[in-house]
């Protein structure tokens, strides 16, 4: 039967995770989410190919004058990308970019404090990483998060995605090696109509989820009720 909706972004999880059975108990994969409607999704695909799990932030920094057009990004890690393209053309100054960074970088701080507590980002050089996310529209904060994540070293960089439009999966493929999106609509408008159920994700539960894949070991432990 042809997948035409998600129960819950769960079940999106377990559905990207079939697409990436081959790559179970490979001791070089590492799945990370953006938070926060990523963390539950990439859960599931951590937990059936027994891979570790840890978030992603990125904050995209936007001009400041047109918010959803992305001048650069900050990410874990202390990655910082500029697109000096659009700087250049718009005529922005390295104070505009440093204002709008700064202000990021704020909540950036406190999302990794709030997930990661006092543990360092992982360490992605060399290995074959996951970046997943529950569904995607324009692609503009997932594009900004390949720049930053392509920063620290990864040899193989995997987009998983419940939910695209066609259009902004190939634009991902030309910034990702690989992408898989089961549900690829010619229109979208919005994440949440593809999900039976589609609240919002608070930060307890990215921290629950987040404690749970930590004391996973060895075959997978049930999922959360």
């Amino acid at each position: 039967m042809q997948l035409e909706r998600y129960k819950d972004r769960r079940h999106a999880g377990m559905v990207i995770a079939a697409e990436l059975a081959h790559l179970a108990e490979r001791r070089d994969v590492v799945v990370l989410a953006l938070p926060r409607g990523g963390v539950p999704v990439a859960y599931e695909v951590a937990r059936a190919l027994r891979a570790p799990l840890d978030v992603f932030v990125v904050r995209k920094l936007g001009v400041p004058w047109q918010e959803e057009l992305a001048m650069g990004a900050i990410a874990s890690g202390n990655v910082r990308v500029v697109n000096r393209q659009v700087v250049s053309e718009l005529g922005l100054r390295e104070e505009d970019i440093n204002a709008v960074a700064e202000r990021e970088k704020v909540e950036l701080e406190r999302r990794e404090r709030a997930y990661r507590g006092g543990r360092p980002a992982p360490d992605i050089r060399g290995k074959t990483v996951i970046l997943v996310d529950d569904g995607v529209a324009t692609g503009t904060t997932m594009r900004a998060a390949l720049q930053a994540l392509k920063q620290l070293g990864p040899t193989h960089v995997i987009v998983a995605v419940g939910v695209a439009p066609t259009v902004t999966v190939r634009l991902l493929e030309h910034d990702a090696d690989e992408v898989v999106c089961p549900l690829q609509p010619a229109f979208m408008y919005a994440i949440s109509p593809w999900f039976d159920r589609f609240g919002q994700t608070s930060d307890d539960e990215v921290r629950e989820l987040l404690s749970r894949a930590r004391a996973q070991e060895g075959p997978a432990a049930a999922p959360p009720t």
